[in-house]
């Protein structure tokens, strides 16, 4: 049967490739963690290159996904992902990915390709083609067989979900001082409603913890992949003067109650100890590989 390769449409492909991550996941790869809800999520993020999607490459047979090569947010870094059955198609991917993908600086065409360390073909692949492991961080999940951490709010804070108050600047005030990028953040409130736009952006399942005074401490957002049962987590910020009162582990637990009641099975974390401190288990390493040509 033969197998077409075409570009990606931005407009149209979302949804299909959304559906084809979700029907290929595994515990045991994670796609090289291109998992559905970080690949809408990163959509969704204003750092997110829309203008350079057209680069993406998709694989069909039928009519149906079977792999495509990607970037997170930009070009420079790439995702190879196919079904179990087309994993032959790599080699091409690869290909594309170094012709696409890559980024030109100082003369030198670099491309840093994800995987995980469950992936033995696509690392045997990367190592014949000459790309150098410089990265490695740990993939985390909670498993929600595990009773959650028993913690509680500090007098006068109370949690809400954006069902409730959905203050699109406190949202933005939080984000930025909790990511650490000063004082005074800025007004760009229009990202701050980019990001809830996607269509498996789920509002009820999006914890902020309110301080005294009203402003917003803390914010959890959290995913759900109904189709494998687990959430995802994404972002969890905390303002610097709010920390170390319990807000995040407050935050992160409610979410995940939540997406328990909904049936999911584990929670993915993030790699500051934190995590580990709170319960979450390594369950893989997910690693760059690099090469200039």
């Amino acid at each position: 049967m033969e197998i077409v390769k075409r570009r990606y449409r931005l407009l149209s492909d979302f949804s299909q490739v959304h559906g084809f991550l979700a029907d290929i996941y595994t515990l045991d790869t994670l796609n090289s963690y291109l998992l559905p809800p970080f690949f809408e999520y990163a959509h969704t993020h204003p750092f997110f290159n829309h203008k350079l999607t057209h680069r993406f490459g998709v694989w069909e047979e039928k009519g149906k996904i079977i792999g495509i090569a990607c970037y997170e947010m930009d070009i420079g870094e790439s995702f190879l992902v196919t079904d179990k059955e087309h994993t032959f198609l790599l080699p091409e991917m690869l290909d594309h990915a170094e012709e696409e993908l890559s980024v030109l600086k100082n003369g030198k065409h670099t491309l840093s390709v994800w995987v995980t360390d469950k992936e033995t073909v696509k690392i045997d692949l990367l190592t014949r083609r000459g790309y150098k492991k410089v990265h490695s961080e740990p993939i985390r999940i909670f498993s929600y067989d595990k009773p959650f951490p028993d913690v509680k709010l500090p007098e006068g804070f109370t949690a809400i979900s954006l069902d409730d108050e959905n203050d699109y600047k406190k949202i933005n005030d939080c984000l930025w001082k909790g990511f650490d990028h000063g004082d005074e953040p800025d007004d760009d409130i229009d990202s701050r409603i980019l990001m809830q736009s996607g269509p498996h952006f789920r509002k009820d399942l999006t914890t902020v913890i309110k301080a005294p005074n009203g402003e917003y401490a803390c914010f959890a957002g959290m995913w759900f992949d109904e189709k494998n049962n687990y959430a995802y987590l994404e972002p969890l910020a905390t303002v610097p003067k709010y920390r170390r009162l319990g807000l995040a582990v407050y935050a992160l637990c409610e979410g995940m109650k939540k997406t328990k009641a909904l049936g999911a099975a584990y929670c993915f974390g993030g790699v500051h100890p934190f995590y580990t401190a709170i319960g979450f288990e390594t369950i893989a390493n997910r690693e760059i590989w690099k090469k200039e040509r």
